[in-house]
């Protein structure tokens, strides 16, 4: 056993709670005040064809008449087809302000953490629907702290408020979807499965693989927040003490030891079962209506709402409007835009709206429409129950909610991740200095001291191996280093790469951790002693740690079947990507870890 292994099976120490308990309120702060880079966004999103209001997915003006009543909606990508549906027939009514002007509503698709991102700054939307209230709420304390720092500068003071006018128009809980078959074994449905019964089934059997959303996203965190309350015996009032206790800790440090990775949102898990198949996971966290969605959908075997036996949160799905025109030259939001608000609020808020969201999965937020009446989607089947869940959680303060997310990250499964990467001389000019700040961020996203990132630079061959090393200060400076000196230049030995990742990897036999590996190239392999098929025979190999495997063909000369072929092999994922989006994926694909 290694000494990094054995480290990682102690508890938290008196030097981590007292740096954890400092950092508790600043580094969600910081996170939301970061603008990262946003085009290309809608390489993340389930493509899908919608005949319905113009759904946008990159930022757009950010200025607009001062008369305007066209409301342009942020939203998240699980509800923006629905919400695409509706915002068209409420366009169709061709409603008119008292001045004369048409109402309309327009949606641009965002994740919800990158519209509180945006939101703080001048934001492109006058509203915005994130899958959960939660967002709205940690919206509110960056804005409030944003506008702290800067009456301490001197400057006018912001408005005290950046929402308005919360309606919450849709609900649906978090549940732990399951391939049938997988739910019977599990206990289902003579008795209620929760997250003890996943523990036990992921840690006999090493096949079993399960994922949950990292906390950036709302589905994620509302599991992370029920695994909290579950370690704390509680369900309801949990309190930093509680979700501090050592016990806690140890219980959701249990369970999180048995992801086989995290991620995204539901949206790109449903989008890979469907391209992957069965064999892709035996069980996801995400919004119950996923499970309708899929099962009204998809053939074969079914999928299975699991309400987690200790209780559960459920994604609120509010719509809000933006308090706009507080600071600097912001353009402010108009008055008939906050008439199409209300209009809007109201459209989907009663009569036919709330049966489509119904119809679409969702439980309604008129509370009079019978969720097993004819035609619901909640009658006749037993793959969702609209009697669960039979515990619901309070939902933590803001406050809890901050240090629960912060100590997720000595609570969840540790990772030893290495980047590959191809500096090959047709990386040269604007792919090599766009590569250089994606790696960049993508160890900056890597937090605590429980995550070893290594590196291995190639062309014809390893130009720099950095081993796997937690990102303590030296460490990152050394690796921040070597990214800055890259150079393109040589051929491309792509497999070889890999292979030598997979060869560390396996020595380290680190079987507590997600062992991966990222890897990204512009160009067709050419110099490799090693070909497919001896990767395949290593990466199969008994003695094998499971590995994950991303991909990311950078360009549109990239070696696309192999660099599948490879995703496919480490039960991972492949990505394109571009100059415009190379940070962004990067980005990304560090939440899955």
């Amino acid at each position: 056993m290694t000494k990094n292994t054995r480290n990682r099976k102690k508890g938290l120490t008196s030097q981590q709670r007292r740096t954890l308990w400092v950092v508790a309120g600043l580094f969600v702060f910081s996170v939301l005040l970061c603008v990262s880079t946003v085009g290309g966004m809608g390489l993340w999103f389930v493509n899908r064809q919608w005949n319905a209001a113009p759904v946008e997915e990159v930022s757009v003006a950010t200025t607009w008449l001062a008369d305007s009543a066209e409301l342009t909606v942020a939203v998240s990508p699980v509800m923006a087809p629905v919400l695409g549906e509706l915002a068209e027939q409420f366009n169709r009514q061709q409603a008119r302000t008292p001045d004369g002007n048409t109402m309309a509503v327009r949606l641009v698709v965002q994740q919800p953490e990158q519209m509180v991102r945006e939101a703080l700054g001048e934001p492109s939307f006058q509203a915005l629907s994130p899958d959960s209230s939660l967002w709205l709420d940690r919206l509110e304390q960056a804005w409030a702290a944003q506008s702290q720092a800067v009456e301490r500068e001197g400057a006018i003071p912001l408005g005290e408020r950046r929402t308005s006018g919360q309606v919450r128009y849709a609900v649906s809980p978090i549940v732990i979807a399951a391939w049938e078959s997988v739910a019977r074994d599990l206990g289902w449905p003579q008795r209620a499965v929760g997250w003890q019964e996943i523990q036990r089934k992921a840690t006999e059997d090493p096949d079993f693989k399960w994922s949950h959303p990292s906390t950036s996203n709302a589905s994620g965190l509302l599991a992370t927040l029920a695994e909290f309350y579950a370690g704390a015996g509680l369900t309801r009032g949990l309190t930093e003490e509680a979700a501090t206790a050592q016990s806690t800790l140890d219980y959701v440090r249990a369970v999180e030891a048995t992801v086989r990775f995290y991620g995204e949102g539901e949206e790109v898990i449903v989008a890979q079962l469907a391209e992957d198949g069965r064999g892709f996971l035996d069980a996801f966290v995400a919004q119950e209506r996923v499970v309708i969605e899929w099962n009204r959908t998809q053939p074969g075997e079914p999928l299975v709402a699991l309400y987690p036996a200790e209780g559960t949160l459920w994604a609120d799905h509010p719509l809000a409007l933006l308090e706009l025109g507080a600071q600097g030259n912001e353009r402010a939001t108009t008055e008939n835009q906050r008439l199409t608000f209300r209009a809007f609020t109201a459209f989907l808020t009663e009569g036919e709206a709330q049966k489509a969201l119904l119809e679409a999965g969702y439980r309604p937020a008129d509370l009079s429409i019978a969720l097993d009446g004819a035609g619901s989607p909640f009658a006749n089947t037993d793959t969702v129950d609209w009697r669960q869940p039979q515990t619901t959680l309070q939902m933590p303060s803001p406050a809890v909610i901050d240090v629960v997310t912060n100590f997720w990250y000595f609570t969840k499964r540790p990772t030893n991740v290495y980047l590959v990467v191809d500096t090959s001389g047709s990386m040269d000019g604007q792919k090599i200095v766009r590569t250089r700040e994606a790696l960049r961020s993508f160890v900056d996203q890597i937090k605590g001291d429980r995550d070893r990132i290594g590196l291995i630079e190639f062309a014809s061959g390893a130009k720099s191996f950095l081993p796997l090393r937690v990102m303590d200060d030296a460490a990152r400076a050394d690796m921040l280093q070597t990214i800055d000196r890259m150079e393109a230049i040589g051929g491309t030995a792509l497999i070889d790469a890999v292979y030598s990742a997979v060869v560390d990897l396996q020595a380290q036999n680190d079987t507590e951790a997600i062992n991966a590996i990222v890897v990204m190239t512009d160009g067709q392999e050419n110099d490799s002693y090693y070909g497919m098929a001896d990767l395949q025979a290593l990466v199969r190999s008994r003695t094998s740690p499971q590995l994950v495997i991303f991909t990311i063909a950078f360009g549109s000369d990239a070696d696309e079947r192999t660099m599948r072929d490879m995703a496919e092999l480490g039960n991972g994922q492949f990505r394109r990507a571009d100059e415009t989006d190379i940070e962004e994926l990067y980005r990304i694909i560090s939440t899955y870890f």
